[in-house]
């Protein structure tokens, strides 16, 4: 962790050497770009995709779909406690292998082994085929070259990650850097207390994560979430951050809570007053066993007293934000075309003590709820004039360091993965 403070001189653009020119958003527009993303981003990056806590026991399962990385996957707890994951394909015709009522619908629950629902084929947890109904029937079939096929998964802080390059040979902690070993140690497995919500949002992936990246819309798209003396003091004023700062594909802002934080009363409205909670998570901090001193090197790594929530952004897809009042967010954004995708909004709590503690819960979630709804909103607004074609150079000021980092990123993977398909297939040797 290198860059803490905002340099003496110039900005935190300039100071990353991210360049400060327009930026055009060809890559959220174009359809050629996107089919060029699944190849070259989503099947060969980390993916995160649940956490352990979603397969409590041995054969515990659930499913991801994965359409931007063309493939579905299905996660399980084997009998040896150990986590795996396959493509979520029966190896006798193709057919999906898990799934309910609906096929593109996401699915989880328990079972001893996987059956085929078109012609009954069986899998073991670890992915053996042990059964093929009628046997007999095939030529020459030997079972033990039809397993299911496996993706690579490893576990980070009880967050589940998947790989579907065979040809990875990064580690997952290798590849979360240095924010993913300054985060390691937090006590995710403490806040097991889960909200969720997921919409359908109509614009591309990249822009829902350039809107959670920065806080210089916060006080006018949102400003009708505050007190009308807290409105004006913010859009006044702003948000501040804290600090930048950029690890490879990987970035983090680390904020203050806001002009007035939420002990004082005048600024925040009634049903806040009586629960004690906001957006910002409930007053009263849960104890988690670490101080605020005592918190892992990366979460609020400024040491700053007036810290109020880091939000570390996991290339591609997986955004982290850890909150000063002892709680987690999560995002996802899973693309399903060049202007649509999927956001995944999750809630992690200490699990509440008693009615109160668990309405100042769902205050919270609440609040960020109605943010997102704002968010999701207008980001549909600006993908259909992005698409219009009217405008194609925009400028970002320093406070959207992050965005542009974002695009940069993405656009530098899939020239990486055009140069890498570009190469001459080595001679063959006769």
């Amino acid at each position: 962790m290198a860059h803490f403070t905002k340099p003496d001189e110039g900005s935190w653009t300039e100071h990353f050497k991210i360049g400060t020119e327009p930026i055009s958003y060809e890559d959220s527009v174009s359809p050629e770009f996107y089919e060029l993303e699944r190849d070259a981003i989503f099947r060969r990056t980390w993916l995160n995709v649940g956490r352990v806590e979603q397969l409590p026991r041995k054969g515990s399962y659930f499913t991801k779909e994965l359409d931007a990385a063309r493939t579905s996957i299905v996660v399980v707890r084997g009998n040896d406690g150990e986590v795996r994951a396959f493509h979520n394909v029966c190896r006798h015709r193709g057919n999906k292998l898990v799934w309910n009522d609906y096929p593109r619908e996401e699915t989880s629950g328990f079972c001893r082994q996987f059956t085929c629902k078109y012609h009954a084929w069986r899998y073991s947890l670890e992915g053996e085929l042990t059964f093929v109904q009628q046997e007999g029937e095939f030529f020459d079939l030997d079972k033990s070259d039809y397993g299911l096929v496996g993706v690579r998964a490893e576990v980070w802080e009880g967050f589940i990650f998947v790989n579907l390059d065979p040809e990875n040979t990064t580690p997952l902690r290798e590849y979360l850097g240095e924010f993913g070993k300054g985060i390691e140690g937090y006590p995710f497995d403490k806040l097991t207390q889960v909200h969720k919500y997921r919409a359908e949002i109509g614009s591309n992936w990249k822009l829902f994560i350039d809107a959670f990246a920065e806080f210089y819309h916060a006080p006018i798209l949102h400003g009708g979430q505050y007190e009308p003396e807290e409105r004006a003091k913010i859009q006044k004023y702003g948000y501040q951050a804290l600090a930048y700062d950029v690890d490879g594909p990987h970035s983090l802002v680390s904020s203050w809570g806001g002009i007035a934080p939420p002990q004082e009363p005048k600024m925040v409205k009634p049903i806040e007053r009586a629960l004690r909670s906001g957006l910002f998570g409930p007053w009263d901090a849960p104890d988690i066993g670490l101080t605020t001193e005592q918190l892992p090197p990366a979460i609020n790594p400024t040491r700053d007293p007036r810290w109020g929530m880091d939000s570390f952004v996991f290339f591609p897809n997986f955004m982290l934000l850890i909150w000063r009042p002892n709680w987690v967010l999560t995002y996802h954004y899973w693309p399903t075309s060049y202007n649509t995708h999927i956001f995944e909004g999750t809630a992690y709590f200490v699990p509440p003590k008693n009615a109160f503690e668990r309405l100042q819960q769902e205050l919270a979630v609440v609040s960020f709820k109605e943010y997102g709804l704002q968010d999701g909103n207008t980001l549909e607004a600006t993908q259909t004039m992005l698409e219009s074609g009217t405008v194609t150079d925009f400028p970002l000021c320093d406070q959207e360091i992050l965005l542009r980092h974002l695009h940069n990123t993405a656009g530098q993977y899939v020239r990486d993965f055009q140069q890498r398909q570009a190469k001459p297939a080595a001679p063959s040797r006769s």
